[in-house]
């Protein structure tokens, strides 16, 4: 036998310690951290990677999971409305999660070589509940020990090896196990309730409601009613030009706004007349802002950047994934003196010389606490980082080193004008120490004002009308503070509860508009199940499994209470949506003719080329879950064409929106979209001499297919 097959004859012999991370990059940064090495990668047979390595004389296996390796599933495939018949399953038997299987097989494999396991997945509730379901489905063990770290660094991941948990952490992973519960009883049942109404009209469409996605609509509709209730009421700001005895002149500003016109005349009587002036002089401090929780991020990212809460949050995986932040799923603003301040501002040297200003020996703290991680920080180490990943990078050292820097000290100067017990004033500001202001991009602005004291010459009166304006919409980040705000959701949901609203086109905007189906929605639940909406019911939540969250002890029948309890209202809302499906089911229909009948033409391409008289549409067939082409003369011609089976298909179409043909048989040209993979452009026409690219895709295509229905027991390169 040749040596190297004797080396790995006698490793897999030796029972090891397996650590199991939530993610493949995270396994890579424990296995270097804690090996010294970076060459210990083995790749499994069905192209996984995990690591394995000897330190101390003990054997160490590093594998990894792909986030959720298993989901609440219903038991039966049929069954009652509402259903509570659920259990964990693997995500791999569902469709579109197939991919995981490999994970999961490998993971197998490495637990049947341990004699000791510990948790090393995202130290907060979905990560302890992914580590747990690991422990118990796969390596069926009732408990495991656990790494706790805030950031992917050499030292802080030794640190938390060296000091083990004994246990998993109990209590985020029943909070975490209730949530999950919650929302299936709750999103899964109320959206079949809402499609199972909408289908006794005969019409299909996929729409949901949930716990927190009800009243966030809810929230958004409010606004768009505010918004569109709003009449605007005329008011009058009144402003004078003065001038002092050596030529200098200043407007000043009746610092209350008038809204009976007829006030307006004890100011006409002004012009010409003298009045007393004097300028107030005084230095102000600016405090530098606090550290960075999740929302402040993506609100600040959102105000600099436009990144939608989205986008900020992946990037900020990204970087915390790179090892150059600490974890972004937080809600503290604190930064304990534990993650090594000088440290890190000394790392950050090599990066920035902004960390001259930071001559504060402590930060900035606010109000909110996270028990699990602290605010978001830098981590000093210089990874590689990506173009689209560079600009929140900068923006949370920059937070970072602010925090540490002294207050910016302003001049304040208001000119106060006095006549017949009449003040008009002007305000400016000078920036004297910028401080931290030299670091963090602000909003401060600079306006000089001249210093004027004594008697003035009222020299002209200016009048301007305006209008009241009405409440902003809410924007991508504003509606994730407000969510915030009311304690709806959590930090790690609420971003996926906003994008849930966008894509079942219940909203729609940078400048957040409800939609007409928002809108029908809103209205329909207020009139016949108002409690879908009720953001009390759902805070009530929250709060308690916060409690279950900050447990020690009789965390699994505190999860029992909360179920039953859910399971008393999802049955009530069951019962009104029952009661009322005839018309509940017509009202979403109404609501969904627009949606329809916008489809419809954005799905409509050239007149066919068969009749001359339909035309053809991108159609999506349920039984065989793809798209196809047909003609929409239908019945009376059958004309179809086969598209290939994955991703969205759009008709393709220029700038102006004019749809796109094949120069070489002038068919409409299709353009497939698939996540991970670039928009295609094809033609469609089996005659065409492009064909053979199609047949290429499609043969692609019908090939994954097959490995999806076969249990992902073949694998294709596509994989």
């Amino acid at each position: 036998m040749p040596k190297l097959k004797k080396e790995r004859k006698t490793r897999e012999k030796k029972k090891a310690t397996l650590i199991i991370t939530e993610k493949p990059q995270a396994a890579a940064k424990i296995a270097a951290a804690l090996s010294g090495a970076t060459d210990e990668k083995v790749t499994d047979g069905n192209k996984v990677s995990y690591y394995e390595f000897d330190k101390n004389g003990k054997r160490f296996l590093v594998g990894c999971a792909v986030g959720h390796l298993f989901g609440i599933k219903q038991i039966a495939t049929r069954g009652p409305f509402p259903n509570y018949e659920v259990e964990w399953r693997a995500n791999y038997e569902g469709k579109g999660a197939e991919f995981t299987k490999k994970y999961f097989d490998v993971l197998k494999k490495l637990i049947k070589r341990a004699d000791d396991i510990i948790v090393a997945t995202d130290f907060d509730v979905e990560g302890e509940v992914i580590g747990w379901n690991i422990v118990r489905f796969i390596a069926n063990k009732k408990d495991a020990k656990r790494m706790k770290f805030s950031s992917l660094t050499k030292e802080e991941l030794e640190d938390s090896y060296k000091n083990l948990m004994p246990h998993l952490e109990w209590g985020s992973a029943f909070a975490g196990e209730t949530r999950h519960y919650l929302d299936w009883f709750y999103g899964i049942n109320l959206s079949r309730g809402l499609m199972k109404a909408l289908s006794s009209t005969g019409k299909f469409r996929i729409l949901s409601i949930g716990r927190v996605q009800g009243p966030a609509l809810k929230i958004v509709y409010d606004r768009e009613m505010e918004i569109k209730k709003f009449k605007p009421i005329p008011f009058w700001q009144i402003f004078l030009i003065v001038k002092d005895i050596h030529g200098t002149k200043v407007e000043v500003m009746y610092p209350k706004d008038i809204f009976n016109k007829s006030d307006l005349l004890k100011f006409k009587h002004l012009q010409g007349k003298k009045a007393i002036a004097r300028t107030e002089i005084k230095d102000e401090k600016i405090a530098p802002p606090l550290p960075f929780d999740l929302t402040t991020l993506q609100t600040e990212s959102y105000r600099l950047f436009k990144n939608t809460p989205t986008q900020t949050l992946q990037s900020a995986e990204r970087l915390y994934l790179g090892g150059v932040i600490s974890y972004p799923r937080t809600s503290s603003q604190e930064y304990p003196e534990a993650i090594g301040y000088k440290k890190i501002l000394d790392r950050l040297k090599k990066y920035t010389t902004l960390v001259k200003y930071a001559v504060n020996k402590k930060p900035t703290q606010g109000k909110k606490k996270d028990p699990a991680h602290p605010a978001i920080y830098p981590t000093g180490e210089m990874g590689k980082i990506s173009e689209r990943d560079k600009k929140l990078y900068d923006l949370i050292v920059k937070r970072f080193i602010s925090c540490f820097c002294e207050s910016a000290i302003i001049e304040s100067k208001k000119i106060i004008v006095e006549i017949d017990d009449l003040k008009f004033v002007k305000k400016g500001l000078q920036v004297k120490e910028k401080n931290w202001l030299a670091v963090y991009p602000h909003t401060t602005k600079e306006e000089k004002v001249p210093t004027i004291d004594g008697e003035v010459d009222i020299s002209e009166i200016r009048i301007e009308e305006k209008l009241t304006q009405p409440p902003n919409r809410y924007s991508h980040a504003s509606i994730i503070r407000a969510l915030e705000k009311k304690n709806l959701g959590t930090k790690a949901t609420r971003t996926s509860i906003v994008e849930t609203l966008f894509s079942r086109g219940y909203v729609d905007g940078r400048s957040i508009e409800v939609t007409p189906l928002g809108i029908k929605i809103v209205e329909t639940l207020t009139k016949y199940s108002p409690i879908i909406l009720d953001e009390e019911l759902t805070r009530d939540f929250e709060k308690e499994l916060e409690e279950i969250q900050h447990s020690k002890k009789d965390c699994e029948k505190k999860e029992k209470k909360i179920l039953e309890r859910s399971k008393k209202d999802v049955n009530k809302i069951a019962g009104d949506i029952t009661k009322h499906l005839s018309a509940i089911g017509k009202a979403l229909a109404d609501a969904n003719e627009k949606v329809w009948e916008k489809e419809k033409e954005e799905s409509t391409m050239t007149k066919c080329p068969v009749c001359s008289k339909g035309h053809l549409r991108i159609m999506y067939g349920k039984k065989f879950k793809r798209y196809f082409v047909s003609c929409d003369a239908y019945p009376k011609c059958k004309t179809t064409f086969s598209l290939p089976p994955n991703g969205m298909m759009k008709p393709a179409r220029d700038k102006e929106g004019k749809q796109e043909v094949c120069v070489e048989c002038g068919f409409p040209l299709v353009i497939r979209l698939k996540k991970g993979s670039r928009p295609w452009k094809f033609c469609f026409n089996p005659e065409c001499v492009t064909r053979k690219n199609y047949e290429k895709e499609k043969k692609d295509g019908d090939k994954k297919e097959k490995v999806v229905k076969s249990g992902g027991k073949k694998k294709s390169k596509e994989q």
